[in-house]
């Protein structure tokens, strides 16, 4: 049996990390360090048992209704399967696009699948220019991935719809057909001419509707 291989598609949660101007970065640290856990054990015997304190848009995540919709299923109501083993498709956008249109999705096989749009963008992760004039998707074109019924869309930059002002109809539209989201991917480079299935799995939490994931992508050689 040939050995299988996977692409991680996710940024490292470390402390002190930015994920989105104006949200708190993460806090990590001991709750128990190995030096402190030896006082409780035999000689010889230690352990670690960390803590973290951060908003849950932070590094990459995944989008659930709940997290535009109040009504919305949160990540405690949304089946394992919608987040594990999808068909995906990579489209591949020209670097230097802001605007991605319904046109960039024509002619791909994007029914019932992860749609990860690859803008090249994460080459600015942990920097100023990342969050300045990212790219992201129209409205159209989440309206066009919605009557194409996609299970998922991912983009590797700050945010899936334009921020320069406050409404955000790409999550209304995907999220109000319980389209997941998953931003702030990475290393979508290493997917170009690749078939894949695509996780982006968070924990089971109930009344939250964001949440950080460890994407990858499984190779089917």
């Amino acid at each position: 049996m040939p050995k299988k291989r996977y692409i991680d598609l996710s940024h490292t949660i470390e402390n002190g990390l930015i994920t989105y101007k104006g949200l708190p970065a993460p806090v990590i640290c001991d709750y128990l360090s190995h030096e402190a856990s030896r006082e409780q054990y035999e000689e010889g015997t230690e352990f670690q048992i960390g803590k973290i304190e951060m908003v849950s848009n932070t590094s990459t995540y995944v989008d659930v209704p709940f997290h535009r919709y109040k009504d919305g299923k949160d990540l405690n109501d949304v089946m394992i399967e919608r987040f594990a083993g999808l068909d995906g498709v990579l489209i591949s956008i020209d670097k230097g696009t802001k605007e991605i249109d319904e046109h960039h999705f024509h002619g791909a096989d994007v029914e019932g699948k992860a749609v990860l749009v690859h803008t090249d963008w994460d080459r600015h992760w942990n920097t100023e220019q990342y969050f300045e004039g990212h790219p992201y998707l129209t409205e159209k074109a989440a309206q066009y991935l919605r009557d194409k019924n996609v299970a998922l869309v991912g983009i590797d930059s700050m945010n899936i719809d334009n921020t320069s002002g406050n409404n955000r109809p790409v999550h209304s539209t995907l999220l109000g057909s319980e389209i997941l989201i998953v931003e702030h991917l990475c290393h979508l480079n290493e997917l170009v001419d690749q078939k894949f299935r695509f996780y982006a799995v968070p924990p089971k939490i109930k009344g939250m509707g964001t949440f950080a994931v460890r994407a990858f992508a499984e190779i089917m050689e």
